[in-house]
């Protein structure tokens, strides 16, 4: 669940440079969002795609990808808001906190009951503090946390501050050596769902770790406008939304003439709007030009998505 990773480069017989605009893909399971960027390349002709929040190979759903100079607006999407369907195992803790990794230590769940999963997960919700997954992508003195773990090394992450607005348990199905919780989660960006699983498991002393994970939402692209690769591999153009139409799920829009087009083309400010941004600037024609902050003095370009004279 970290922020936008890159793929090796590939070869191309033709490079397009006319696909641009974001890519909402219901990811499968068994690929890292690495392989899904990887088959975009190929799909849109082009090495320009990148991948706004990565999934776990395990979990499926909403993987947002860029494709062209858009890319450049990942970074407003890394930060939004998630939400996720997902199976809790109680009974099982796992190294990985997901059903990727060796089982830990088992429990007997019999005696737990549908009041303590409940009571269990209230301390869960609103403003807390979060230890990430051991097996993490977080660096540890430049190490990235999951090699550590895997090298053996006992790995302790430091908590931190994540938003979980909404938990809500959908089903409980008591199996003969387990108990298995269906949650629905809104979170913040960074919230780590397998840490979630884990300390439940902790908390009701039986250990835990998460079977099955969805993401159905990120920020405003959701799971029901989203391709499956299939789907995408089957028509010409794999772009879901086209740069004005992603620009609008992302931010305000302010429109602006063809004078005010020119200048931001050249990086040069704007008259103030009174909206302190970002937002995006609309030339004639529907063109993103740049996205913009206001700082008192002038609305300065963040980004130039369309410069002039080139």
């Amino acid at each position: 669940m970290g922020g936008p990773g890159r793929c090796g480069g590939i070869g191309l017989a033709a490079v397009s440079q006319d696909l641009t605009g974001f890519v909402v893909v219901d990811k499968p399971p068994a690929m890292t969002s690495h392989d899904v960027v990887a088959r975009m390349r190929r799909l849109a002709k082009t090495r320009k795609v990148g991948h706004g929040g990565t999934l776990d190979p395990m979990a499926t759903g909403v993987l947002v990808l860029a494709v062209g100079r858009i890319t450049r607006l990942l970074t407003y999407v890394t930060g939004c808001d998630k939400a996720y369907q997902a199976t809790i195992r109680l009974g099982q803790a796992t190294v990985t906190d997901d059903a990727e990794g060796e089982v830990t230590a088992t429990a007997d769940t019999a005696a737990v009951t549908e009041a303590d999963i409940y009571a269990a997960l209230e301390p869960m919700r609103g403003e807390i503090e979060q230890v990430p997954s051991a097996v993490s992508a977080i660096k540890v003195n430049g190490q990235r946390a999951y090699k550590r773990v895997r090298d053996g090394e006992d790995v302790q992450l430091a908590a931190r501050p994540v938003t979980i607005s909404r938990l809500d348990v959908t089903a409980i199905a008591r199996g003969e050596d387990h108990l298995d919780v269906d949650v629905s989660v809104d979170c913040s960006s960074g919230t780590y769902i397998r840490a979630i699983a884990r300390d439940l498991g902790a908390a009701l002393g039986v250990g835990g770790h998460l079977t099955a994970l969805r993401r159905t939402r990120v920020g405003g692209f959701t799971l029901a406008e989203a391709r499956t690769l299939d789907e995408l591999s089957g028509t010409d153009n794999p772009i879901t939304h086209t740069t004005v139409e992603t620009v609008r799920r992302l931010m305000p829009i302010r429109e602006i003439e063809a004078e005010e087009t020119r200048k931001l083309g050249y990086g040069q400010k704007l008259t103030p709007s009174g909206q302190p941004g970002p937002y995006a600037a609309v030339g004639p024609g529907d063109v993103v030009v740049a996205v913009l902050t206001e700082d008192g003095r002038g609305a300065r370009p963040e980004i130039v998505l369309a410069p002039s004279g080139g």
